[in-house]
């Protein structure tokens, strides 16, 4: 059984952390389940828990990072994402002997891509907002920045984010970083799971 959680501490700790980003998200926006009701943060709405510099404030973001739209065509990033989370799941399995840094940056890879896929696929019929796949991602946490005008416009802060795409970030940093220990793709095809 140890053996066992430690072939696949990747994938749990992959999944404790969809789990956290959906809790945190639930909290924030808030749930009537099963005779359970807790009504959340109205949208828009800050909060200061440890001063102006981290705040929670409550966004929703129809589309993809920095709120960048899909429109209509929606359903095509959604199920995108569903692609490319299978295909997560599926490699890390396959890295079992690669460096610890490759297999913790796609485990935050696959948990920052099903946080999200979840809001996408489920927030909209779970709350009577949208069809299937047309939910609105939940954003929270706000940092702020000093002042910086680009192309016109000021920023005051960073945009808006969650548990989920501070994953994605963090791994992404990951395989920029130690990319260079991803094994070849030959080997990892044949690899053989740990037993």
């Amino acid at each position: 059984m140890l053996q066992h959680l430690r072939t696949h501490r990747y994938h749990l700790l992959a999944c404790l952390l969809v789990l956290t980003d959906q809790v945190t998200k639930v909290l924030v926006k808030g749930f009537n389940l099963f005779g359970v009701s807790h009504h959340g943060m109205r949208l828009g709405e800050t909060i200061e828990p440890i001063g102006s510099l981290v705040r929670i404030t409550f966004v929703e973001n129809p589309g993809m990072a920095f709120g960048i739209s899909w429109g209509e065509a929606k359903i095509v990033l959604t199920l995108l994402t569903v692609v490319i989370a299978v295909a997560l799941w599926v490699y890390l399995a396959r890295l079992r002997s690669a460096h610890w840094t490759v297999q913790l940056a796609v485990a935050l890879l696959l948990a920052g891509a099903s946080g999200n896929l979840i809001d996408r696929a489920l927030y909209g019929v779970f709350y009577g907002e949208g069809p299937l796949f047309y939910g609105y991602v939940v954003d929270f946490i706000q940092v702020d920045i000093p002042d910086v005008t680009w192309f016109g416009q000021v920023y005051t802060h960073w945009p808006v984010f969650n548990i989920a795409d501070t994953c994605v970030s963090v791994g992404i940093v990951l395989l920029l970083l130690f990319g260079g220990r991803l094994p070849e793709s030959v080997s990892v095809r044949h690899e053989q799971p740990a037993e």
